[in-house]
C-alpha cells in the first residue's frame, strides 16, 4: 500500500534484492509505504558507479562544484515544504520542526559553496636555496555516510555537500524507518545538475552497513547514532584501513544556578527535553537544579510541562509529536515505571497520555521525574524520549563533577547570571559542545559538530572545518627547477635547508 522507496544508483530508482519493508506513520500506527532493502551485492553495484563517477568529479574545477551546490542550495529552499511533509509523515515530528532541520541542514551546504576559499593551500618560497614547498588537500574518493531517523535531513547534511564539494562520490544509508528525505535529495543534486553516480542512496539494515563498512572500494565513512552502533561501526571500518568519524550517543545536562531566570531557564530545557519528543542527541534529558534553584525550577519545569499540546506532527496546533516506534513508546514507559519503583517522584506523568483519533499512535506525554539515584539507568542510560530528569546538588562544584562523571560529552548547557560561574563551566566541563544560556548548543554549519567520551569515535568532528579535514588527505610537495645544464654533486648525506 501507500508509495515506493528505492535505492537511487547512478541517477537511478533501483528496487534491488526484492526484499522490503513497511514505512509506518508514527502518528497513525499505519503503513505509509513500502521500502526495498539492499544488500551486499547492492551496496557493491553503487560503489562500483561511485568510483567511476569519482574520478571525472574530482577532475571538475573547484567554480563548476559550487555552481552546482549553489544551485542544490535554492532548490533545496524551494523543496523545504515536501521535505517536512515527508520527514514528519515518517518521522513523527512537527512540520515546524522539521523545517527547522532543514534550514540547520542548509548551512553546511552555504559552508560547502566556499570551497574555493577552504581548500587553498599553504606556499612558501626558498625553503632551501632554489626549493620551493607548498601543500594540497585531494579527495579521499568514494566515502559513504551512515545517518539516524531523528534528522533524516540535516545529518546526511552534514556530511554529503563537503564530501561532494571536496571532490569525492558519497553513498548514503538513511536510516530505514524514514527513507523518504534522502531520495527527494538525491533527485534535487540531479535537478542541479550533479553527475550520476556522485551521490547515492543505499537503503537497508545491518547487512548494507556492515557492507559499506567493509568494502574496500570505501576510504571514508562517517556515522551518526547509538553509542553501541557507532562503536561498531569504528571498529569495523578501521579494521578495514577506513578514515571513520562516529558521533554516538548522549545524556546532555543542563545545569540551573540560583542566580539563574528560573522561568527563562524553564523554557529553554522544557525545548529541550520535550521538543521532537526528546528523540534528539542534543535533547537536554537532564536538569541539574543547584542548591536553592531547585523547587522553583520544578514548579517552573512542571508549569511548562504540562501546557505542551501532544499530537500529530502535521497539526499546526502540535508541540510536542510522538516517538518514532512502539518500541520507543514503550521504552520511555518502562524506564519511567522502573524509576517511579525505585523510589523517585514523578512530578509530570505522561505514561497514560492517549490523543483522540490517533490513538495507535506512539504518544507518550511529557515526563518530569526528581528524587532518583545517581546510578539509576533512567539516570545514567539514554532515554531518547519525552524524559526529563532533574537532578539536585548543593554546589557549582557538584554539578560540575556529576556532569563530568557521565561517560558521554556531546552537549551541556549552563543557566547563570554570572560570568564567573559561566566561564568556569566553560573551562572544567568534559563535554565538546557548551551552551551559556543555550539549551541546545549546535554549532552553526560553518564551525563543526562533536562529542567527546563516548559520544565520539574516531578524530574529526562532523561539518564545517574539520569535516572538510575528514573528507581531504594532505600532500605536502617540495619543488626545484634546475637550470639545464646545471651540475649538482649528488649527496649521500640527508638533504638539510641550506
Amino acid at each position: 500500500m501507500g508509495y515506493e522507496i528505492t535505492h537511487v544508483i547512478d541517477g537511478q530508482e533501483v528496487a534491488g534484492t526484492g526484499a522490503t519493508q513497511p514505512i509506518m506513520n508514527p502518528a497513525t500506527g499505519g503503513e505509509v509505504g513500502t521500502l526495498h532493502l539492499g544488500n551486499a551485492e547492492t551496496v557493491d553495484r553503487a560503489v562500483q558507479v561511485a568510483a567511476r563517477a569519482q574520478k571525472e568529479w574530482q577532475l571538475e574545477s573547484l567554480a563548476k562544484r559550487t555552481q552546482i551546490l549553489y544551485r542544490m542550495r535554492q532548490l533545496v529552499i524551494d523543496a523545504t515544504d515536501e521535505l517536512a511533509v515527508a520527514i514528519s509523515r515518517e518521522h513523527g515530528k512537527t512540520v515546524a520542526d522539521a523545517k527547522g532541520e532543514v534550514a540547520r541542514g542548509l548551512e553546511t551546504l552555504e559552508f560547502a559553496t566556499s570551497i574555493t576559499q577552504d581548500l587553498k593551500g599553504g606556499f612558501s618560497q626558498n625553503v632551501s636555496t632554489g626549493v620551493d614547498a607548498h601543500t594540497v588537500r585531494q579527495p579521499l574518493g568514494v566515502v559513504a555516510g551512515i545517518t539516524p531517523f531523528n534528522f533524516p535531513a540535516m545529518v546526511p547534511f552534514w556530511m554529503h555537500p563537503v564530501a561532494i564539494a571536496t571532490g569525492n562520490a558519497f553513498i548514503l544509508k538513511p536510516s530505514e524507518r524514514d527513507p523518504s528525505a534522502s531520495n527527494i535529495v538525491a533527485r534535487l543534486y540531479q535537478e542541479a545538475g550533479l553527475p550520476n553516480g556522485v551521490f547515492q542512496v543505499i537503503h537497508g539494515g545491518k547487512t548494507v552497513v556492515d557492507a559499506l563498512c567493509e568494502h574496500e572500494g570505501i576510504s571514508g565513512v562517517s556515522f551518526v547514532g547509538s553509542t553501541p552502533i557507532a562503536k561498531h561501526v569504528h571498529q569495523t571500518a578501521s579494521a578495514a584501513g577506513k578514515r571513520v568519524q562516529a558521533l554516538g550517543g548522549a545524556n546532555n545536562h543542563a545545569v540551573v544556578m540560583p542566580d539563574a531566570n528560573i522561568e527563562f531557564a524553564a523554557t529553554q530545557v522544557a525545548s529541550g527535553a520535550f521538543g521532537s519528543a526528546g528523540e534528539r542527541c542534543m535533547a537536554v534529558p537532564v536538569a541539574v537544579t543547584v542548591g536553592e534553584a531547585h523547587e522553583p525550577f520544578l514548579a517552573a519545569i512542571k508549569a511548562e510541562a504540562e501546557k505542551l499540546v501532544v499530537g500529530p506532527g502535521d497539526d499546526p496546533k502540535t508541540d510536542m509529536p510522538p516517538l518514532i516506534t512502539p518500541d520507543a513508546k514503550e521504552r520511555v514507559i518502562r524506564m519511567t515505571d522502573e524509576a517511579e519503583a525505585a523510589g523517585a517522584t514523578i512530578v509530570v506523568d505522561g505514561r497514560r497520555l492517549v490523543v483522540e483519533g490517533y490513538e495507535n499512535g506512539n504518544f507518550v506525554g511529557p515526563t518530569v521525574i526528581t528524587d532518583l539515584a545517581a546510578d539509576h539507568p533512567t539516570y545514567t542510560e539514554e532515554v531518547f524520549g519525552p524524559v526529563l530528569v532533574v537532578m539536585h546538588v548543593n554546589n557549582f562544584d557538584e554539578a560540575i563533577d556529576l556532569v563530568n562523571a557521565s561517560p558521554f560529552g556531546n552537549g551541556t548547557a549552563i543557566f547563570t547570571d554570572s560570568g564567573h560561574y559561566a566561564r568556569r563551566f566553560e573551562d572544567e566541563i568534559q563535554v565538546g559542545m557548551i551552551g551559556i544560556n543555550v539549551p541546545i548548543p549546535t554549532p552553526v554549519g560553518y564551525y563543526s559538530f562533536g562529542g567527546w567520551k563516548d559520544s565520539l569515535f574516531g578524530e574529526h568532528h562532523a561539518h564545517g572545518p574539520e569535516g572538510l579535514n575528514f573528507y581531504t588527505r594532505q600532500k605536502a610537495v617540495t619543488v626545484r627547477w634546475p637550470a639545464q645544464n646545471e651540475a649538482v654533486e649528488a649527496s649521500m648525506s640527508f638533504p638539510t635547508h641550506d
